[in-house]
């Protein structure tokens, strides 16, 4: 049994779980929970060597897991590799959509349109490119809508099966600077919705968690300086949410596998969590 430090536990014996981003440092930390909880865990990514990677560090703590490359965008690729994971690991049991991300190509350079004047090689609301709008669009929302295509013909008439998606407090209030990362956030959110009502006489249930602030790689230019020091985004932010941090990733985990399981959260369908320290709550009075 693996030793990640489980806030509970919940059992996913011989449940193969399919996770998508999973080499990433928030499906990766999920991946770890998940295989301590006894299930069989299919690792996707887009590099084959991170999908290794990350398997063996799950296999090396006592888990089982399997890497695959898979590009969530092709569905030819997808097809390829759900063949391999029923080979390997059998049929999907529960699926986590968790790739995703936003793009320098999608985000303007201030947040007020009027901040931008008299200023050079900046971004604004005119500036942004189709191409770039259009690759945040995808990599969310068809980077979920597809895999869910291919691994939810596996859950169709099994008992037990559900599908996690990644939202973001983006959905609820959008933040300035990504209008095309927030909006497909939101997309996400609705078709979380629309999944469940669609699935739910197959006993497929389809929720989301709605990560609030964690300081990762990917927002590392938002939110900090190349000298260490806070952004002035990071201020407002920390203002902004309640608790006065960022998240911890670890803290997301409680959230996914309650809403995993069968046992303890059955009747729940359609839910998006939010996981923001309070940020989706507080309206700055």
């Amino acid at each position: 049994m693996s030793k990640y430090p489980l806030p509970f536990e919940i059992d996913l014996k011989d449940k193969v779980v399919v996770i998508t981003g999973a080499a990433g440092l928030i499906c990766g930390e999920l991946a770890s929970a998940i295989a301590a909880c006894g299930a069989k865990v299919a690792v996707l990514d887009l590099n084959q060597e991170k999908a290794d990677a990350k398997a063996k560090e799950l296999v090396d703590a006592g888990g089982c897991a399997k890497g695959y490359a898979a590009n969530v965008l092709s569905k030819e690729d997808l097809a390829k590799c759900h063949e391999l994971v029923k080979k390997d690991l059998g049929p999907c049991d529960i699926l986590i959509n968790g790739a995703g991300g936003n793009s320098p190509k999608a985000t303007t350079t201030e947040e007020h349109f009027g901040d931008l004047k008299g200023q050079e090689d900046v971004i604004t609301f005119f500036d942004l490119k189709e191409e770039g709008v259009q690759f945040v669009f995808n990599l969310n929302f068809l980077g979920t809508l597809l895999p869910t295509q291919e691994f939810a013909k596996d859950m169709l008439g099994r008992k037990g099966c559900s599908i996690l998606n990644i939202s973001s407090m983006n959905a609820f209030t959008p933040l300035t600077k990504i209008p095309a990362y927030s909006a497909a956030k939101a997309g996400i959110s609705n078709f979380t919705q629309w999944l469940a009502v669609h699935f739910a006489k197959e006993g497929i249930r389809v929720n989301a968690i709605a990560p609030g602030f964690f300081s990762t790689a990917q927002n590392k230019a938002l939110l900090w300086n190349p000298d260490g020091t806070p952004t002035a985004r990071t201020g407002k932010i920390l203002a902004a949410t309640p608790m006065g941090r960022f998240g911890e990733v670890d803290e997301l985990v409680g959230s996914t596998l309650f809403l995993m399981s069968e046992k303890a959260a059955g009747f729940i369908t359609g839910v998006v969590l939010p996981i923001d320290g309070g940020f989706s709550a507080y309206s700055g009075v």
